[in-house]
């Protein structure tokens, strides 16, 4: 079984524990927040919503998402976005930086 976009619910609930807090930027997540950036929404960090491993399924905050888009990983970390919020390959949860290595592929 699997969640509205398509993620198996073991991957689901693995990355929820995983990932309490931006992958990108590392801002905490709050439940109940007005702002984008404490809400965590879905990502994949290899823009391919066939890849639903634990390996590129991650929550990252809704401004990063919404920078992001369908940019790939390499380009978007370029961008002034991430420029401006300090976010490099060095700073990002060490989920992304094991896909910058070696990207997700479809199985």
């Amino acid at each position: 079984m699997a969640n509205i976009w398509g993620i198996p619910k073991e991957v689901e609930a693995f990355v929820k524990q995983r990932d309490t807090s931006c992958v990108y930027c590392g801002q905490k997540f709050l439940e109940h927040s007005e702002s984008r950036k404490q809400k965590a929404s879905w990502e994949h960090i290899v823009n391919d919503i066939r890849i639903n491993g634990i390996d590129n399924i991650s929550l990252c905050c809704m401004s990063c998402n919404a920078s992001k888009g369908a940019k790939l990983l390499e380009d978007w970390l370029k961008s002034d976005y991430c420029k401006q919020n300090n976010i490099n390959r060095n700073s990002v949860a060490q989920v992304v930086k094991a896909a910058i290595k070696n990207p997700p592929k479809l199985k």
